[in-house]
């Protein structure tokens, strides 16, 4: 019997592009090299401008506003003048070349995706980028402005505050790296519903333990003072909020055509009373 073009439609369209284990390493080794390509060519522009002591400079910004004039931070260790600004440095190539490093994450994924995730995937990788940098960017100007404030209050009069540059930068680190990773909240939750993992209605009945759990993480993650602690946490808990409005059209414009067909059908079938 002939096949009727709703069966063809629901065919497999992955059916004979698999690849052998070899040809996945083989792609997976093009890509990692691709990777490495743009991370060095992000570093030699930083490191041509604005320079490993402009990025200093520019991540100390926050610190120096808080100390007097003639203050600067010292370096304790020998080698600290050398390897902090190259730590900044790689840090910051890393940041610049983040849309191409998820580019080439999506590249080598996208082989093994239908066409309808292939439409959808590639903006929520934009859009975790994205949450990403405002998470950085939230960091660099407003927690640690706010921060070093608060800090400076407890300072008594008598200490002179001399941080060390290699402390400070690595504290920093950790907060970007904390926030960039807080911030990608409404993506876990939109996947968690896509994948059918948990419902919409359940990540509502949460909102209590959710809480919970972003002032907990916040109290991990943030040194121990309230205004980094409530920056992380309270941002974590608006975008919850937001990955369940987020998740409400991404399900539905992300389903295959056979699901939406199906969903058609049962939302037209009339209830029984």
């Amino acid at each position: 019997m002939a096949k009727s073009d709703t069966d063809k439609n629901k065919e497999d369209e992955l059916e004979g592009t698999e690849q052998p284990f070899v040809a996945h390493l083989m792609e997976l080794r093009d890509r990692l090299i691709y990777c490495i390509y743009g991370l060095v060519i992000a570093g030699v522009l930083l490191a041509i401008w604005p320079g490993p002591s402009g990025l200093i400079d520019w991540v100390a910004t926050p610190i120096r506003a808080h100390m007097p004039p003639d203050a600067k931070l010292i370096a304790v260790g020998v080698f600290s003048p050398f390897f902090v600004p190259v730590k900044v440095l790689m840090m910051a190539a890393v940041l610049l070349s983040l849309p191409w490093l998820m580019y080439q994450i999506w590249m080598f994924v996208a082989p093994g995706l239908y066409s309808h995730e292939k439409k959808f995937a590639l903006p929520l990788i934009i859009f975790g980028s994205l949450l990403a940098y405002a998470g950085i960017a939230f960091v660099q100007f407003f927690v640690l402005d706010k921060m070093f404030n608060f800090i400076q209050h407890f300072t008594p009069a008598s200490v002179a505050a001399t941080p060390d540059i290699a402390s400070y930068v690595e504290s920093i680190l950790s907060l970007y790296l904390a926030f960039g990773v807080a911030f990608q909240v409404p993506i876990v939750v939109m996947l968690l519903v896509r994948f059918e993992m948990v419902t919409i209605e359940k990540l509502k009945a949460m909102r209590g333990y959710f809480v919970v759990g972003a002032f907990i993480v916040a109290a991990v993650l943030t040194p121990p003072d309230v205004i980094s602690q409530l920056a992380l946490a309270v941002p974590m808990i608006l975008l919850y909020e937001v990955g369940i409005w987020g998740a409400r059209y991404y399900v539905r414009f992300s389903r295959s055509p056979e699901e939406r067909e199906g969903g058609d059908k049962a939302d037209s079938t009339p209830s029984s009373s």
